[in-house]
């Protein structure tokens, strides 16, 4: 998967998320993160620790990413465009890219979504960086 590190943003292309239905289990009453979403989470986490452990930029981007509020875009390109609501897998992607950052979600003061379709080649494009003053 591409990936670039910058000092002040990181893009990556990524897999699509498991669909909103398979992201979650009822387990004893309680909605819980399934196999499937934890699974994911943790692929996405290995590829956000690698980028980083491999990027001249790594102090820097942290340094960046701790200290301002943030910026979360997304492009998800579908097989088609009647498949998935453009939102359905902006709480994983986003919540996987921050853990395997070690930052808080809760940083993000702005988002941008955005739905394409590549029926060959399904995939979401993330960038996240400082938002804009």
């Amino acid at each position: 998967m591409v990936t670039t590190v910058t000092a002040d943003r990181l893009s990556m292309v990524l897999p699509i998320p498991p669909s909103i239905n398979k992201q979650y289990a009822t387990v004893n009453g309680r909605r819980v993160l399934s196999s499937a979403g934890r699974a994911y989470k943790t692929q996405v986490g290995q590829q956000v620790w690698i980028a980083l452990a491999q990027s001249p930029f790594r102090a820097a981007l942290m340094e960046r990413l701790q200290s301002s509020p943030l910026a979360f875009s997304i492009r998800f390109f579908f097989t088609t465009a009647l498949r998935r609501d453009v939102d359905s897998g902006l709480k994983i992607a986003q919540d996987a890219v921050c853990e395997g950052l070690g930052i808080n979600d809760n940083r993000i003061v702005e988002t941008h979504l955005y739905k394409h379709v590549d029926k060959l080649h399904p995939r979401i494009e993330v960038s996240l960086g400082p938002a804009a003053p």
